[in-house]
């Protein structure tokens, strides 16, 4: 009897316990290279469990279940634990949804989490990591490492960033990035590689084998404190063990590791203000200048091409030359700008050209005033100046500048038949006597005017009402104002190239607002070509578009000529217009 009494205390405890059903994270903010455990914890036995899909994580393990109960001080208690083990996919915020249970015909769910995602972080090795309790040495390596050729640069002064991966023991089967690096205020080109070779060489005073993954060579276009942001690679790993197999071969352990270079920071200086020459553009390197014409004796029509030039080693596409002065009898052209430079890791080196096109209007002898150019030498880090000598351009035959302008006198003379022009032949007369305003037309127009325009203005509220309430068709008309504001900026930013894509990129983003009904938050590469391809949009018309937004961050620290921004805008007019077309 005592015991079935007992019995149903606990059946009536059990029925009035209050059903717990929750998820709790190892840490809500995880860097890119760092694992996540998520535990769903319920205090009964629930069916049914449904997990979530767990939308931007890699699933590394699991589900694991562990089941606990305890009877402590006549009471009882129960809990079921279901553990996965995650691997962030992207940076940015992640929200983990709900999972759900079944309990005595009940639905109980979790609440949604959210996970912040940053940049990959240095990590220690694990003295628990599963490869080495399966037997291994213990002494393997991979270290991936970005080597920064200097930290302290003057602005403009080429550094150059070789990532390399050390490993040692471990077969490495391939890699993928998961976070490219960011060169934020800096010019940069990447170095081709055309084939990865394996080289010796040595890691903390360990001997190993390394890869040069990628090489860059960068610019500092502004003094201060600067960050590159870090390189970060899903590496695919052979990792052997103690253990052999039936054959006696040794068993290999595979696995994806995670590696980042982590963030590397660059104290650029600026470059001196003592000494620095009027007219300074920013070069900086070694250089040679030169101001060479054509021909220097002309005919009556003829026209001779000047030639400005600076060849040698430094930020050759990140200055601009001197423009010459010439008299206002020579007529002279916009120049045409021609580059021949290659960049390497010692940095770029090269010429390039302006040409100018000068036409002489008058016969005579002109003179072409001498040019000067700046630029800083790091070899001795100070000032330089070089100076083009003076150019004489002899115009054989053609008018002078008397004849051009002849005497005013006779500018002031007044013909005859402009003694009475301000006559008028003719006289329009105008009756005194003046209609009476009441009884006109126009009276009672204004008298039955407001009674007319009362359904109007009664329309006109109802239709701002209704337009005031449509909230999302409000920020759909707002972004497309937006988008054709910005690109009309553009228009306006043609010879202002930084403003120009500024304003080219927030065109298209909100055109992008407008037409797919997302937020900036929701602005990756990914979900804009997922979004655009599922309403129908052209692939190629997709990937251009993405092409270009890419474009205008880096198109404001490179050089670029009137043509290339005018093309841009012509593209950027293109695209959105096609897609207007495609999407449904």
């Amino acid at each position: 009897m005592k015991r079935y009494l007992i019995l149903l205390l606990l059946a009536f405890q059990g029925l009035m316990a209050q059903v717990q059903f929750e998820a709790k994270v190892s840490k809500n903010t995880l860097g890119l290279n760092e694992r996540l455990r998520i535990d769903f914890i319920m205090n009964v036995d629930g069916d049914n469990f449904d997990q979530p899909a767990f939308e931007g994580f890699k699933l590394v393990a699991g589900p694991s279940q562990q089941i606990s109960q305890s009877w402590i001080n006549g009471r009882s208690s129960f809990q079921k634990v279901y553990s996965y083990i995650l691997q962030p996919e992207k940076k940015g915020t992640v929200i983990i949804k709900q999972a759900a249970i079944e309990y005595n015909g009940q639905i109980y769910k979790t609440s949604p989490i959210k996970v912040t995602v940053t940049n990959a972080v240095a990590q220690e090795r694990d003295p628990n990591d599963y490869r080495q309790q399966g037997g291994a040495s213990g002494n393997e390596l991979l270290q991936l490492v970005a080597e920064v050729s200097k930290t302290t640069p003057y602005v403009n002064e080429p550094i150059t960033v070789v990532y390399k991966l050390y490993f040692n023991e471990i077969g490495v089967t391939g890699f993928r990035e998961l976070a490219k690096p960011k060169y934020n205020d800096f010019w940069n080109q990447n170095i081709d590689i055309k084939q990865l070779v394996m080289e010796e060489g040595s890691y903390q005073g360990q001997r190993c084998h390394y890869v040069v993954l990628k090489k860059t060579i960068l610019y500092p276009q502004k003094s201060g404190r600067l960050t590159i942001e870090p390189l970060s690679l899903d590496i695919g790993v052979q990792l052997p063990t103690n253990r052999r197999d039936m054959f006696g071969q040794m068993i290999i352990a595979e696995d994806n590791k995670i590696v980042t270079t982590g963030a590397k920071g660059i104290s650029v200086r600026p470059l001196p203000e003592t000494g620095k020459p009027e007219g300074f553009t920013g070069a900086v390197g070694k250089f040679n200048f030169t101001v060479t014409p054509s021909r220097t004796t002309l005919k009556s029509g003829e026209g001779l091409d000047l030639i400005v030039s600076a060849s040698g080693t430094g930020n050759m596409k990140l200055f601009t030359l001197p423009k010459p002065v010439v008299p206002n009898a020579l007529e002279m052209y916009d120049p045409v700008h021609d580059e021949k430079v290659t960049t390497s890791l010692s940095g770029m080196s090269g010429k390039i050209t302006d040409k100018y096109t000068i036409i002489p209007q008058y016969k005579g002898k002109y003179a072409i005033k001498p040019m000067t150019f700046s630029y800083f030498d790091l070899s001795t880090n100070s000032y330089k100046t070089i100076t083009s000598p003076e150019i004489m351009v002899d115009v054989l035959d053609g008018p002078t500048l008397a004849e051009a302008n002849p005497s005013t006198a006779s500018k002031n003379v007044i013909t005859k038949t402009e003694q009475f022009k301000y006559i008028k032949p003719k006289t329009t007369l105008v009756s005194i006597a003046k209609n009476d305003f009441y009884g006109s037309n126009l009276y009672y127009a204004l008298l039955f005017f407001p009674f007319a325009i009362i359904p109007i203005i009664i329309l006109a509220k109802k239709k701002k009402e209704a337009i005031d309430s449509d909230v999302t068709g409000n920020r759909i008309r707002m972004n497309n104002k937006l988008a054709k504001k910005y690109l009309s900026q553009a228009k306006k930013q043609l010879n202002n190239k930084e403003a120009f894509y500024i304003a080219l990129e927030k065109a298209m983003h909100n055109f992008l607002k407008a037409k797919l009904h997302i937020e900036t938050t929701e602005m990756s590469k990914d979900n804009i070509r997922e979004l655009l391809l599922s309403r129908n949009a052209n692939p190629e018309t997709v990937q251009n578009f993405i092409n270009l937004t890419e474009n205008c961050e880096f198109a404001r620290y490179a050089p670029a000529s009137s043509t290339s921004i005018q093309q841009d805008y012509d593209k950027a007019v293109l695209i959105i217009s096609e897609l207007e077309k495609q999407i449904v």
